[in-house]
């Protein structure tokens, strides 16, 4: 399986009404580098079945360059999916999805 594989399917994971972030991501997927996974995100041709709008920076902050319409789509992704902000940021704390890692 090639690195961008393992970000999508670990992005797969993540349960509607949570977010994880581009780290916690890496981690899982055994990638030293967290910029690999917003490469992966960016070049997803699937966002309808991989979720990549659940995925923020460790802050909670989402993406300037969201490849699916820029920030103001992925926001109101997450808040359709209940998913509430302080300011322009995810509450994280309230909102983290964390991988079970083996």
């Amino acid at each position: 399986m090639n690195t961008f594989d393992k970000v999508y399917k670990a992005v797969k994971k993540i349960p509607k009404g949570k977010v994880t972030t581009y780290g916690a991501i890496a981690k899982y997927a055994g990638i030293s580098n967290p910029r690999v996974v917003g490469y992966a995100l960016h070049a997803n041709k699937n966002p309808d079945t991989i979720p990549c709008h659940r995925v923020v920076n460790a802050q909670g902050g989402l993406a300037k360059g969201y490849a699916f319409g820029g920030l103001g789509i992925q926001k109101q992704l997450l808040t359709n999916e209940g998913i509430l902000f302080v300011g322009e940021n995810v509450e994280i704390n309230r909102y983290l999805f964390k991988f079970k890692l083996s």
